[in-house]
């Protein structure tokens, strides 16, 4: 018997390590790929101008304004979403605890998380038509924070989760309000929640399916939240799609600055949890 279970440990361990030498292999030939069919693209004329009038033809210019728009957009829709996603949060610890009414919360925000991007920008595209708005920036916003919502909710209540029990009892046995405790619990978790905002700003500064019809697309550059928008997703997508080769190699390098910016994103996230989490009590 305890040989048996040894086995089936050792069993184990190797499919966890073969599963994670599977799943860094695939992002390495993704990174791989991008790189290698990007970088020749890749200028300075392409990060520092918006395009021409022919830019999707061949000719000149680059892509400032979707790197601009998916900035706008993501950190917009981030921003509204975190609004919603802090207070629900901190009144589900504060008030509901754990109780079924909490549960039923977080369970509408699983499925909220489950819920494919574009359902929310064809949501968001019939509330449009409904109000009589065109496509806009502030439209991508509100559509993108839908799907950014749920992320930032859940990864902040997980981290308010690993808060310590004793936090509540010695507040209260203090004399502090249920407020003061929030606000004491808000200042706890400053670093998850650092966290959760900038992985809700990767995901957001990634979607396209939410700003498709929402957004909309334009060569120019972000003046108001009235007007329709150009974001980086959208510009790969309509790069691949003309037959010239030269325009389709600019839409890898693209991609290639799309991936820089969101492993930069994920890495700072990484950073701000490991530092501003040193003082933290466990």
């Amino acid at each position: 018997m305890r040989r048996r279970r040894k086995v089936e440990e050792q069993f184990f361990v190797w499919l966890m390590r073969a599963s994670l030498a599977a799943a860094s292999a695939v992002l390495l030939l993704i990174l791989g790929v991008i790189f290698w069919r990007g970088v020749g693209a890749l200028s300075w004329e392409m990060i520092s101008q918006p395009p021409q009038a022919a830019f999707y033809l061949g000719g000149g210019g680059g892509i400032l304004n979707a790197i601009v728009g998916s900035l706008y957009l993501a950190g917009g829709s981030t921003l509204l979403a975190a609004l919603l996603a802090v207070p629900v949060v901190l009144y589900l610890h504060g008030y509901l605890g754990n109780g079924r009414r909490a549960s039923l919360v977080r369970l509408s925000l699983d499925i909220m998380w489950g819920i494919p991007s574009i359902v929310y920008g064809a949501f968001a595209f019939a509330l449009m038509i409904f109000l009589g708005l065109r496509a806009s920036l502030l439209a991508g916003i509100i559509a993108l924070a839908l799907v950014v919502l749920p992320i930032l909710a859940r990864t902040f209540d997980e981290v308010v989760n690993l808060a310590p029990r004793q936090l509540a009892e010695s507040t209260y046995a203090l004399g502090a309000t249920r407020l003061e405790f929030l606000g004491i619990l808000l200042r706890q978790t400053v670093p998850g929640l650092v966290t959760a905002v900038l992985l809700a700003f990767g995901r957001g500064i990634g979607d396209a399916a939410s700003v498709l019809f929402t957004a909309g697309y334009t060569n120019a550059m972000p003046q108001s939240l009235l007007q329709p928008v150009a974001s980086l997703p959208l510009a790969i997508f309509f790069q691949l799609s003309t037959p010239f080769p030269e325009v389709q190699a600019r839409a890898y390098a693209s991609a290639l600055v799309l991936t820089i910016m969101i492993l930069v994103i994920s890495l700072l996230a990484h950073l701000s949890l490991s530092r501003l989490g040193r003082h933290v009590i466990r």
